[in-house]
């Protein structure tokens, strides 16, 4: 048999299933299977599933799509927004158990502190937490700077400036300063 004729060829899907695929359609989101709820140790891991996971899981993962739409995750490669933290966010507020319970933010949440403590995460950077009309203004404030600095005068005054510098010795000076402010500021601890 030809290496084309053999790629080519349909692949039955049923072999891949232990039961057929139509066993596995999910339940209507947020929709509790009809029928009354078995006991989670004994039961089996389907109506676990169905029962205890999906109606609380499947709502959490649709409100992580609406959340990742609103902060426009599909139109960029980039984006500030942390699936993850939100879905551990929605699920900890959304939990049956917590029913009566305030809202809690995610680094208020006591196991997620706990876990921050020994994986401390490393600063979102600055491209993702600037909106565009915010970096805009960023770049055109420094682009501006930058022609200043390279206007004639502004060379002539800043020369001036670091040869006073020089001449009076302002490094000296300041040192000098902040060495007596520091021995008043010992002797009135004292």
């Amino acid at each position: 048999v030809p290496l084309e004729a053999a790629t080519l060829q349909p692949i039955p899907m049923e072999e891949f299933f232990s039961a057929p695929a139509a066993q596995y359609v999910l339940p209507i989101l947020g929709e509790v299977p009809p029928g009354e709820a078995p006991d989670p140790k004994k039961c089996s891991p389907r109506e676990y599933l169905e029962f205890y996971i999906f109606p609380v899981v499947l709502p959490g993962l649709a409100a992580l799509l609406q959340e990742a739409e609103k902060e426009k995750c599909f139109e960029g490669k980039r984006t500030k927004f942390i699936p993850s933290d939100f879905l551990t966010e929605w699920l900890y507020n959304n939990n049956p158990k917590r029913k009566d319970e305030s809202f809690t933010e995610l680094f208020s949440i006591p196991f997620v502190k706990d876990w921050l403590k020994d994986h401390p995460r490393p600063p979102i950077p600055l491209s993702l937490l600037l909106s565009e009309e915010e970096a805009s203004i960023l770049i055109q404030s420094f682009w501006r700077g930058y022609r200043v600095r390279c206007d004639s005068e502004i060379q002539e005054l800043r020369q001036w400036q670091r040869k006073f510098r020089e001449e009076r010795n302002i490094t000296e000076i300041v040192k000098k300063f902040w060495t007596k402010q520091e021995a008043k500021g010992k002797l009135i601890k004292l």
